[in-house]
Formats: structure tokens, sequence, C-alpha cells
């Protein structure tokens, strides 16, 4: 009477089974050894796991059924297809000794039930386990040492690629163009996760697997260190030799939106309107709030209205101050904006001076640079100082992980500031050409019927400076205004404190600084 056997195939994606027959070819050779060595296959077992570890469910059922006696064999590729680990392989010897198993057949494997064979059997189960452990070993050498040389070891975040040919990771032009869109639009302040995940659909960035990215991905995104040049490993913070795509600074204001924006989301009784957020109360301090108002007459006539008024939530201040009208306080709004725009004469005077104080201008970066280069080698001693206090075991691993991310943030800081400084000297021109053509559109802004054009406009403006009061919207004196001059306030405190002024002094005086209008360096 012929033995009866189950014929198991198996190829994982691990890394050791790259070399390893396809399971079509296995099977394909196991049939034509069993036809010649006169087998007779009852059934045939196919898996697609991993034998490293215990808890493959085809091959638990293939033992499962040999215990019952189904089978008194099994033909395989070789012995590293059935385990690679302690447990199964101590499982297949152990049912030879018991009887369960008579034979094992293997193609390229010899192998007898005899003592012998069954040494000879459990010597390639070890052999297979001390394979892997040592690839897995290897495996993790080689990946600190990625690591240690400043290369992130695993797949690119979106914004990048792995290129296969040099073994590292390169910025991917077009992706990255829209990461850096969406951190800028991000901090603005004025979008939620959602509008940037929208965003980030609408160009076209998906996950691997072509899903939409979520609002958890989306923060995930504008979280990760990866976009400055540094990157994330075994819960500890590297320095990467890949291109940032980010500025420092752009990522830290990022990160404080996403802190300041972490707060559950409350639904509003109301939808907010265009102008909330933006007003405060002269009378008790509190913000401006709008609120939509639907008034049916009796004769069927219906009239919808937006009023603006306090949100009376300073309890220690019995707030009286009246309602205004939506159209009225845009009125008003629209007033203030204009008398901000930039009269056509000072902006052909400010750029026939900006133009010749860019080429006189040549300030000397070397004192500057010096010193931040100075605190970089202090930062890059201390983190030696710091390692070798952590191999020498004087330091806690998880003090040692905190204390480096705090000295490579530093030093991130301090490299982003050089590469700065050898920028703005030249730099500042554009900027400021551009903000002269913005300025004299403020007239424009003012008269059209965009709310949401004003409000933004005038948040730049004005900032957290306009009152209400009487229903009467006003700006507080711009900060630059009793210190004309000198540093202080933003471009646009000088523009609405020239135009205060511009009456009483002679326009030389209110265009022309003392140290002409280029940016000053800062250590």
């Amino acid at each position: 009477m012929s033995q009866k056997f189950f014929l198991y195939a198996r190829k994982s994606t691990d890394v050791e089974d790259k070399q390893v027959l396809s399971i079509d070819a296995q099977i394909t050779e196991l049939r034509a050894f069993a036809k010649n060595e006169k087998l007779e296959i009852m059934e045939e077992f196919v898996e697609k796991r991993t034998a490293k570890i215990p808890g493959r469910p085809i091959f638990g059922e293939m033992m499962r059924r040999i215990e019952k006696g189904e089978v008194s064999g099994i033909i395989s590729w070789h012995p590293d297809r059935l385990a690679r680990n302690s447990v199964d392989g101590g499982q297949i010897v152990y049912f030879l000794d018991i009887g369960n198993l008579a034979s094992l057949k293997f193609p390229s494997h010899w192998f007898e039930n005899t003592p012998q064979g069954k040494f000879s059997l459990s010597m390639a189960f070890v052999q297979s386990k001390y394979y892997i452990d040592s690839l897995s070993e290897n495996t993790k050498r080689g990946l600190r040492q990625k690591v240690r040389m400043g290369i992130f070891p695993s797949q690119a975040p979106i914004g990048y690629i792995n290129d296969s040919r040099t073994k590292t990771i390169v910025v991917e032009k077009k992706k990255s163009r829209v990461i850096r869109l969406a951190f800028e639009r991000y901090t603005k302040g004025n979008q939620r996760l959602e509008d940037i995940a929208n965003f980030l659909a609408k160009n076209g960035i998906s996950t691997r697997s072509g899903k939409r990215i979520s609002k958890t991905r989306t923060a995930y995104i504008l979280a990760n260190p990866f976009y400055i040049g540094l990157f994330n490993y075994a819960k500890e913070l590297h320095e990467g030799k890949h291109e940032p795509i980010i500025s420092k600074k752009l990522f830290d204001e990022a990160q404080e939106m996403l802190k300041l924006r972490g707060q559950p989301e409350r639904k509003p009784q109301n939808e907010p309107q265009p102008y909330c957020g933006l007003i405060s109360c002269a009378s008790c301090g509190m913000m401006i709030t709008g609120e939509y108002k639907v008034k049916k007459q009796k004769n069927g006539n219906v009239h919808n209205y937006t009023y603006y008024h306090c949100t009376k939530k300073n309890k220690n201040v019995k707030c009286s101050e009246p309602c205004i009208r939506q159209e009225e306080l845009d009125r008003q709004l629209s007033s203030l904006i204009q008398k901000v725009s930039l009269p056509k004469d000072w902006a052909e005077e400010l750029l026939k001076m900006a133009e010749k104080d860019f080429q006189n201008s040549a300030q000397s970066l070397t004192a500057c640079v010096k010193e931040k280069e100075e605190k970089i080698s202090s930062l890059s001693k201390k983190l030696e100082r710091l390692l070798n206090g952590y191999l020498d075991q004087d330091i806690e691993k998880e003090i040692y992980r905190v204390e480096k991310g705090k000295l490579i943030l530093q030093k991130k800081s301090l490299e982003e500031e050089i590469s700065t400084f050898s920028h703005k000297q030249n730099d500042w021109l554009e900027p400021f050409q551009n903000w002269v053509k913005e300025a004299q559109t403020m007239d424009k802004i003012a008269s059209d019927n965009n709310f949401f054009a004003k409000k933004v406009v005038a948040k730049e403006i004005f900032g957290s400076n306009l009152l209400l009061q009487n229903k009467l919207v006003r700006a507080s004196a711009p900060k630059i205004l009793n210190s004309f001059g000198k540093m202080g306030g933003n471009q646009w405190d000088a523009l609405r404190a020239s135009h205060l002024l511009a009456s009483s002094k002679p326009l030389s005086s209110i265009l022309v600084p003392l140290r002409g209008i280029e940016p000053r360096l800062t250590a």
C-alpha cells in the first residue's frame, strides 16, 4: 500500500526568500518529483506567509489533519519551506517521534526517518533559524549605519522619492511644491485640516494605494520634521542628508497652528459671518460676532439681515454696546482700508529710493555668521558629550533621546539663520517691490464686494487693533507712530503712521528713514 502525502509550498515577501523558487515553480517541481518517486499526493497546501514566527494558519491546518491520520508524509521543496522557527520545526520532529509522520520528502534535501535522519533534519531547521537571525541582525546593522549617514532607511514621505540608483532620497519637484503650499496655507490660520486635505486632493496628492489623504494623515504630514531635513527613527530625532523643502520657521509656525487648532471642534449656533474674529469691543474687550436674522412681515415680505454685536462674554463688565448692520460695518471698514492705500506718487518715490539703496548697500555679515558658527560648534560638542554619556551608561536612554532632539533642533535653527543671513542683503528688494504694488491695490479691494478679501487685508493692516464703539469702527494708533523712524511695528504700521503725519510733515521726512529702507540684520 503506497504512502499518502500532503504537498506544501511556501514563499513570503521576506528578504531571505528572494532567491527561492516561486510557488508555481515549487509546485511544478514537486509534482514531477512525486511522479518519479511514485508518491501519492492527497492535497496541496499553498501559503504566502513568513515562517520566522509560529502561527501560519495553512501550516497549522495541515499539521492538525496529519495528527488525525489523513496522511503519513509531507512533500516540500526544502526543510526551510516547512519551518524557520524552533516551534514549528520541533512539532515536525515530535510528529516523527510519535509516529504521526512516517516520511518527509524533499527534492533538494536527503531525509530518512532514522535517528541520524531526524538529527540531520533538526540541524537543517536550526541552520534555517540561524540564517534568519543573522540576516535580521545584519539588516538592522545596515539600517543603523544608514541612519548614522543621515539617510532615512524607509519609504520617503510625500514630496520625496527613493532614488534606487543612488540609494538616496531626493525631492520630487511637483509634489514638493504642493506640500510647501499646504504648509503656507495652514499657517495663515484661516484653513482647517479638512481644507488642506481637500487642497492636497485637488492637486493630485494621494496615498500610495491611491486613496484620498485623510484629516489625520494631513496632520501627520504637517508635523513631519522630514520636510526640514530631519527625521525620526526608533523614537529618536536624526539629522538627514536629504534636501529640506520648507524652512524651519515655517515648520514651527505649522506646529503652533496645530497646537492652537487642536482643541475639540464645537458646532456654532449660527454660521460664522465674514467679519467674525476681526474686531474687538471697545467697552469690554470681547470679540465682535455676527448673527444672521430673518424677519417676516405680516404682508408676507421676508427680510434678511446680518448684525454684528459684542459677544458680551466678559463676566466683570456689563456691556451695553449696540449692534451694527453688516452693510454699515462694511462701509466703515472699506473707508479705513482706502485711507491706507499707497498713493501713486509715494509709490514711485519709494521704488526709486529702494533701487538706489539696493545698489549702494554693502553690509558685512562675517561677524554675525561667525557668532552663529561658534554656537553650532558648541552644540556639536554638546551632542558628542551627550552621546559619550549615553554610551558610558551615565545617561538614561529616554533622557538622551529628549536632549538630543532639543540640541539638533537648535543646531538646525542656527544653520538656517546662517543661510538666511547670506540672502537677506539682496533678497529684500523684490518683496518690498511686491508690497508697494499690493499697497496700491487697497483702494480697489475696499471698493469691491468681496467681504473675505477685505477681512484678510484688514487683518494684515490693522492686526488686532480694530475696535467697535457706538456703532463706529476705529483703528488704534499704529505702534510706530510715537517712535517714527525707529524699529517697531511693520510696513503697514509705517504706512498708516505716514498717512497720519503727511499733513504736518514734509514728504521726505516720512519716506526716508535715517539709515535707508533695507531691513537690518539681527543677530
